[in-house]
């Protein structure tokens, strides 16, 4: 009994779930929805867009020179702030050599130039004296001569005197006239010594000359105002010339080497229509135009301003060719809180280009790295394929496979399949 009663309570509910069901209505079919990309999207136009070339360099002093002594001997002085980093002024006496053996020898020269001149003066004297005796002697031989004729022409035609007084009028004659002989022939040296004494004049000049300029090369002076680089002199340490004691350096007028590309230099970087007179080979139609310069430590300090100066030369490894910019450090030096341009920072320079004509700008990501771009056209998306003009900065400027007012997606997008849907949340 217990069993039949079990049996019957089954039955009695799967009756009942049975009859539940058939009374429940079924779902109504909804078809899936179709995927949908949410992006944003610029409509572009054509521009005009200065381009500027970036490169880097380190900042080097125009004017840098390596102070060293002219004449050999021992320090015995220096300037008081002789010290690395410290600004000399020009003409100020940096160190001084001992000149005592210097002074003696320019006292001993110009004691031989005194000697040369007077025996100079002398000789003049001497010449002027012995052509006055000349006109003299000449008068003597003259008389000397008439009067031995006159006793020759007495004893031959009139029996007048004897041999002996001609003889005797002979002999002075003839002693005049050496004596005239010898008168002559000083007068003709004369000007001879006095030539060669004229050259050892100018030897002696030129030693008093050499002598003094070794005096004044005792206190060796800054050649230019500039910093105090590198010191590296002692009081009483022997110098001799040409041994480098100092660097001085220039910090107002400065100059970067900055390497660009060759493609850049090629396309972008401007030269005149002409080379410039005597130089139609290298670089020298480079437009000096103003640069924009920044430390590379300080991006968002002050900006110094330069100007392109020529091309220094083309690196066939690396394909790059070398500017020089070329700056002023005395417009930022006196103003306060603005740190000034030195030497051996490393920095960015911007150049000016010239124009890319009726490009169109897009953000980086929005190109692919295949160069093509998504576009939405009719609310489905397009891949195109474009010609990529320049990057700079994080513009990216087409210049073909776009047209005015074309829809481009700037969402970043990886993979997706050609024809979907877009929504576009974002128009710019």
């Amino acid at each position: 009994m217990r069993l039949l009663i079990a049996v019957d309570v089954l039955l009695i509910g799967v009756l009942g779930m049975q009859m539940l069901a058939r009374m429940k209505e079924a779902p109504a079919e909804v078809p899936p929805p179709k995927p949908v990309i949410r992006v944003e999207a610029t409509k572009v136009l054509p521009e005009d867009v200065p381009v500027f070339i970036s490169g880097f360099g380190e900042v080097r002093a125009l004017k840098s020179v390596r102070v060293a002594a002219e004449v050999a001997g021992k320090i015995v002085k220096v300037h008081p702030k002789l010290l690395a980093g410290h600004f000399v002024a020009e003409g100020e006496i940096l160190f001084e050599v001992d000149k005592r053996d210097y002074l003696s020898a320019y006292k001993d020269a110009r004691a031989t130039l005194s000697q040369i001149v007077n025996t100079t003066q002398r000789l003049q004297k001497e010449l002027k004296i012995t052509e006055s005796r000349l006109q003299t002697m000449i008068r003597n031989r003259d008389l000397a001569k008439t009067e031995f004729d006159r006793v020759r022409q007495l004893y031959l035609k009139n029996q007048i005197g004897n041999q002996s007084q001609i003889d005797t009028a002979e002999r002075s004659f003839n002693a005049v006239e050496d004596a005239l002989a010898q008168m002559t022939q000083a007068v003709e040296t004369y000007p001879l010594q006095i030539k060669e004494m004229q050259y050892r004049l100018e030897s002696a000049k030129a030693g008093v000359f050499r002598a003094s300029t070794n005096l004044r090369r005792c206190a060796v002076t800054a050649p230019f105002s500039g910093r105090l680089k590198e010191v590296s002199l002692e009081v009483g340490q022997y110098v001799t010339p040409g041994l480098g004691l100092l660097l001085l350096v220039d910090d107002t007028n400065l100059e970067i080497n900055v390497p660009i590309d060759s493609f850049d230099a090629r396309k972008w970087l401007q030269f005149k229509n002409r080379p410039g007179p005597g130089n139609k080979v290298w670089f020298s139609s480079l437009q000096q135009l103003p640069v924009s310069i920044q430390w590379t430590e300080d991006t968002t300090g002050h900006v110094w301003q330069g100007h392109l100066n020529r091309v220094t030369q083309y690196d066939k490894q690396t394909r790059t060719l070398t500017v020089v910019v070329r700056v002023t450090n005395m417009t930022t030096s006196n103003k306060k809180g603005i740190l000034p341009l030195v030497e051996g920072m490393f920095c960015s320079v911007t150049i000016p280009g010239s124009k890319m004509s009726r490009v169109y700008r897009l953000p980086r990501w929005a190109v692919s790295f295949n160069n093509t771009v998504y576009l939405s056209e009719k609310g489905r998306l397009k891949t195109r394929p474009v010609s990529v003009a320049r990057i700079q900065g994080d513009d990216v400027f087409v210049s073909g496979g776009l047209h005015p007012g074309d829809n481009v997606i700037t969402t970043r997008l990886i993979n997706p399949l050609e024809n979907s849907l877009l929504e576009i949340v974002s128009q710019k």
